[in-house]
């Protein structure tokens, strides 16, 4: 797999600096192309080969079709700073005589970018793996994969050989959110409380930064602040709060009944959800 990977002088400026893709001429029969990986560098062989190949707008129904693609069976790719992150990105087609082969592009905000390829597991589908990184290696100052302005919407595309010898490029063919992962914490006290008191429920929301390898707190988000009764298997949100500057959450409530505090964070456009364990609070008569 070929990667876009910012060296760590790019990364502190927070920009990225976008390299030609170099070319690799299609082998007959097919075969996976191969790819280069320099540091800085993305290295597409896939580039060359669209050239010529791609599928006209008033094909005939007959001809071979590029349906869709599927990432991450439907759900976004949330990735921290400690861990590498797989994902399957299905392409689905039909054709007489059947998928054969696929090159796939993943394409992301600040030029993100990813490419690898497979051979096809049954006549009308063909899935790829991807890993991307945002953290460095133990001891290391290797270059990673992400970085913040990389967060976002990522597009699909797509070529695939058929069996017949044909071929179809299929650009934009799917879409997912690649996120940086974010994390909640909650504290209520006093514990225990008399009925009818005050409680104080306090907590942090962080999310990863994938230009520094820390989680850092993330300002002006609302974060839902939820009750469960003992007992019950249901939350209810009670409140919404927005977190400070330094992503810090703090809010007061009467305490009614025993039960659960959480803050519960659905997430944005370049940022992954996150929920805390519940807190439980006795309350005593």
């Amino acid at each position: 797999m070929s990667r876009f990977a910012a060296p760590p002088s790019d990364r502190q400026n927070g920009g990225r600096d976008i390299v030609p893709l170099i070319a690799a001429a299609r082998a007959t029969p097919r075969k996976p192309v191969g790819r280069v990986t320099s540091r800085g560098v993305v290295v597409g062989a896939v580039a060359v080969l669209l050239a010529g190949v791609g599928a006209s707008a008033d094909a005939a129904p007959s001809d071979p079709v590029v349906s869709g693609a599927t990432v991450n069976s439907g759900h976004d790719v949330i990735v921290g700073i400690t861990h590498n992150v797989q994902f399957p990105v299905t392409v689905t087609g039909s054709d007489d005589p059947g998928l054969y082969f696929a090159d796939v592009d993943l394409k992301g905000p600040h030029g993100g970018f990813y490419t690898t390829d497979a051979f096809c597991e049954t006549a009308t589908a063909c899935t790829t793996v991807f890993t991307v990184n945002a953290h460095p290696a133990p001891s290391s100052d290797d270059p990673v994969d992400l970085a913040n302005a990389n967060a976002g919407t990522w597009s699909v595309d797509a070529l695939v050989d058929i069996n017949s010898g044909e071929s179809v490029f299929a650009p934009g063919v799917g879409s997912f959110g690649l996120k940086r992962a974010a994390r909640l914490t909650v504290n209520a006290s006093p514990e225990p409380v008399a009925k009818g008191a005050r409680i104080t429920v306090t907590g942090k929301l962080v999310r990863a930064n994938w230009d520094t390898y820390r989680y850092a707190g993330y300002a002006g988000q609302a974060v839902k602040l939820q009750f469960r009764p003992k007992g019950s298997s249901t939350y209810t949100t009670v409140a919404t709060v927005n977190t400070s500057s330094t992503g810090t959450l703090r809010t007061t409530v009467k305490a009614s009944r025993d039960g659960y505090w959480r803050w519960n964070f659905t997430g944005t456009h370049t940022t992954g959800p996150a929920k805390a364990t519940g807190d439980y609070v006795d309350v005593r008569p």
